[in-house]
């Protein structure tokens, strides 16, 4: 049996995997590194991509500065999770508001450290990513639609630094690029209607809040059809193997979300609805590997 003191500590780093969602930081890190080899650096060995220590750096650095940034955001945020995720609220709560500062300019510190291993250039885009979490969290959240894109773009950051580093422009890496971004701010935007009853109380000035859930509605399902247009592209245009199956699933799923949203009242509908975006991005990650399933195998052999 853990003891009073155990028990409490146990929450307390339950509180602060919870604060940092230590499983999404997981993800893109994943995610990073199946989209070098099988997307960014798809012609190099498979030792030298998994070996490579800039690569490492540059994908911890990412993780640091993102687990920074929810700390950030959860300490801003403290009153408005209250009425928005009051039991989530209550487990992060366990974690001092002075320790989340604390947390937050060691892991910025640390992140800074390793990007420096990489280049001068690395440095000074992982301090930008911070500067622009930071400004995110503290002013452009609270700016309709502005706060939006800000937050897609913060999201797929972390994607443009390996694409930097490996210096691949093919046009295949912006569709899917363009496709992650779009599906990213809808997600965004769905969080709003979730997430309305705290905003009135803190008075954050977002889209149906100023202009109503129809609206709010209506630019949903524009940015929907537009990631139609990608998804259409990479079936049709690209050599993306078996991960074509991906898309053409992902284009039910959004006639399918789009029916389900213009039929939603309730918080409980748009938890739904955003669960769905959630499924098809983490779908989207491990759907990486159908690009080419012989392609580790082969790199191996």
């Amino acid at each position: 049996m853990l003891s009073r003191k155990n028990k409490l500590l146990l929450l307390k780093l339950l509180s602060l995997f919870s604060i940092v969602r230590g499983y999404n930081i997981l993800m893109i890190a994943l995610a990073q590194y199946l989209a070098t080899i099988y997307i960014l650096a798809p012609n190099l060995p498979l030792r030298r991509v998994v070996f490579d220590l800039n690569l490492f750096c540059i994908v911890l650095s990412s993780a640091l500065v993102i687990a920074g940034g929810y700390i950030i955001n959860s300490f801003y945020d403290a009153e408005k999770d209250l009425i928005n995720k009051p039991r989530k609220s209550m487990l992060d709560r366990l974690v001092s508001q002075r320790f989340k500062l604390s947390a937050y300019f060691t892991l910025n510190f640390l992140s800074v450290f390793f990007a420096s291993y990489v280049s001068f250039r690395a440095v000074f885009f992982f301090s930008a990513y911070i500067f622009g979490i930071w400004l995110y969290s503290h002013k452009l959240k609270k700016v309709p639609f502005l706060g939006n894109f800000i937050s897609a773009t913060l999201a797929i950051a972390p994607f443009f630094a390996v694409f930097v580093y490996f210096k691949n422009f093919d046009t295949v890496i912006f569709v899917h690029a363009f496709f992650l971004f779009l599906l990213i701010l809808a997600r965004e935007m769905i969080k709003d209607l979730e997430n309305i009853a705290g905003d009135l109380a803190q008075n954050y000035k977002t889209i149906p809040i100023l202009y109503g859930e129809r609206t709010s509605k209506i630019s949903i399902t524009v940015l929907i059809v537009m990631t139609l247009i990608p998804s259409l592209l990479l079936i049709n245009n690209f050599d993306v193997g078996y991960m074509h199956y991906y898309f053409i699933l992902c284009i039910v799923l959004f006639i399918v979300f789009l029916v389900l949203l213009w039929k939603s009242r309730t918080k409980f509908h748009y938890v739904w609805l955003h669960n769905i975006l959630k499924l098809i991005i983490v779908l989207g990650v491990f759907s990486i590997l159908l690009i080419d399933v012989d392609l580790v195998l082969n790199r191996i052999l």
